[in-house]
């Protein structure tokens, strides 16, 4: 690999993945640290990757009749006390401000950390009868939650996401609404970022405050730690009760709403850094990436050369494929270390020679394998047929990866070694205490990442010893 200043820069992330990962982060300009902790600049290149995101995203939510609204900064803070359960799980996170302009507030303001109470003020002035019901809302916007230790898009004190809010007349429309939302997440980490995703129930330790249920996807790291990517909450009746939020149905009676949450952020990004990404750089799946092929001309000097980049960027552009012509004074050296840097799915090569025999060499990012290809009408149904192969190929590796790291524990001694030795998921039989679950993660710091729907292998919790019908998967986590 020809190596520059950036890629140097790179720590091997089997010496220090949390350095390797940050440098990524800075090299790759994704991000910049601002004057405030916590409080990052996304550049705009992991802009771009979040704003496919978005389109994806907002493009499935709206097949599935969702409508977008945007929703106040601010929640006053005897709002948000409404509900007892939901206050008390972002307490400590609340931002508050206290004066407007030079004056004391009459009543602190909570800078938003997530948006229940302020959807549920505005259902109960809305919805009248079962008429007026689903309400299917999203917003995209950015939440603050204080966090004491942040790292780049995985924990910060601002992140940006959407959060969906909807209502529903009965328990069984809304329990529908929180699984098909948890569907489609898993399915934008798939198709999109070619990311498999674990997905099952919270225990109730681990649920969103104020949910009757939560339901979650999580990714699996290179470093071996899990990274909760989404989540899907159904609350029942308990915000709608809070808030008041009630309907007429079809007998006529007054009823409360049952309700749902969901939300993914840029935690996403983070995925892709570290599900992804080796000791070069980024490796951006295809259909996130804000440049999909990267042409770089060879002694672009020649006359010809240059020109004839420019003519496949055309070409390719026409087809609807996100290209970029390296057309800087950099060596050819210098230009192909930095579209490894950047991640960049495919390297077109463009030369006096190729040009000669109407060809162009192709290099792919995931394995740095290069091709020749004919520079002729099918080149950009190629480059197609080229970028669906390497999704596959990635998921294929992430998913190979996951599996290989998904152990199983009988014991407790058998758990904590996998987990000091090997890292990954580990499934265990679990009674439901949550006194076990505390005891894991006061012992060895790994926590549950949720449970799944599966055949239990054993009839016991190897915690306590008392009958256990749960299958949980846990791990250290980010």
């Amino acid at each position: 690999m020809a190596n520059n200043k950036k890629n140097e820069a790179i720590t091997a992330m089997e010496d220090d993945f949390a350095q390797w990962y940050t440098d990524v982060c800075r090299k790759a300009e994704l991000m910049d640290y601002s004057s405030v902790k916590g409080f990052i600049i996304y550049r705009p290149y992991s802009y771009a990757m979040w704003e496919q995101i978005q389109n994806y995203m907002d493009r499935r939510f709206k097949e599935t009749g969702h409508e977008n609204v945007y929703m106040p900064l601010v929640i006053p803070q005897s709002l948000l006390q409404k509900e007892a359960d939901h206050v008390e799980g972002f307490a400590p996170e609340c931002a508050v401000v206290t004066k407007g302009g030079l004056d004391d507030l009459e009543e602190n303001l909570v800078i938003r950390p997530t948006s229940e109470t302020l959807f549920c003020e505005h259902y109960a002035k809305i919805v009248n009868s079962y008429r007026d019901l689903p309400k299917l809302y999203n917003q995209w916007c950015s939440v603050v939650r204080w966090e004491k230790t942040t790292r780049p898009f995985l924990r910060g004190a601002e992140f940006l996401w959407q959060e969906g809010h909807t209502i529903h007349s009965t328990e069984e429309e809304a329990r529908k609404e929180t699984l098909q939302m948890l569907g489609i997440y898993e399915e934008t980490c798939k198709e999109l970022l070619a990311i498999p995703m674990i997905t099952g129930r919270k225990t109730e330790k681990e649920k969103f405050a104020g949910a009757e249920e939560t339901y979650t996807i999580e990714a699996l790291m290179h470093d071996g730690k899990a990274l909760q990517s989404g989540t899907s909450h159904y609350f029942g009746q308990g915000f709608a009760k809070a808030f008041d939020v009630k309907f007429l149905n079809k007998e006529n009676k007054l009823e409360y709403v049952y309700q749902t949450s969901w939300g993914a952020s840029t935690r996403l990004l983070g995925a892709i850094i570290m599900v992804h990404g080796d000791n070069n750089g980024l490796v951006l799946p295809p259909r996130v990436a804000p440049i999909q092929v990267m042409i770089v001309p060879v002694m672009q000097h020649k006359e010809g050369v240059l020109d004839k980049a420019y003519e496949i960027e055309q070409q390719l552009k026409a087809a609807g494929i996100r290209v970029k012509v390296d057309a800087s004074d950099k060596t050819p050296g210098y230009k192909f270390a930095d579209a490894e840097m950047r991640g960049i799915p495919l390297r077109l090569e463009i030369g006096p020679k190729d040009i000669q025999n109407n060809q162009c060499v192709l290099a792919r990012r995931v394995d740095g394998t290069k091709e020749k290809y004919a520079l002729d009408e099918n080149l950009a149904q190629t480059i197609k047929n080229l970028m669906d192969e390497i999704h596959e190929q990635m998921y294929n590796k992430a998913l190979a990866f996951r599996d290989a790291n998904t152990h199983t524990a009988h014991d407790y001694d058998e758990f904590k070694d996998i987990l000091e030795n090997k890292g990954g998921y580990i499934r265990m039989m679990w009674c439901g205490d949550e006194a076990c679950e505390l005891k894991i993660k006061e012992d060895t710091g790994a926590t549950s990442r949720c449970i799944k729907d599966e055949e239990p292998f054993g009839d016991v919790c190897p915690i306590c010893g008392k009958p256990a019908k749960k299958v949980v998967y846990f791990a250290k986590a980010y």
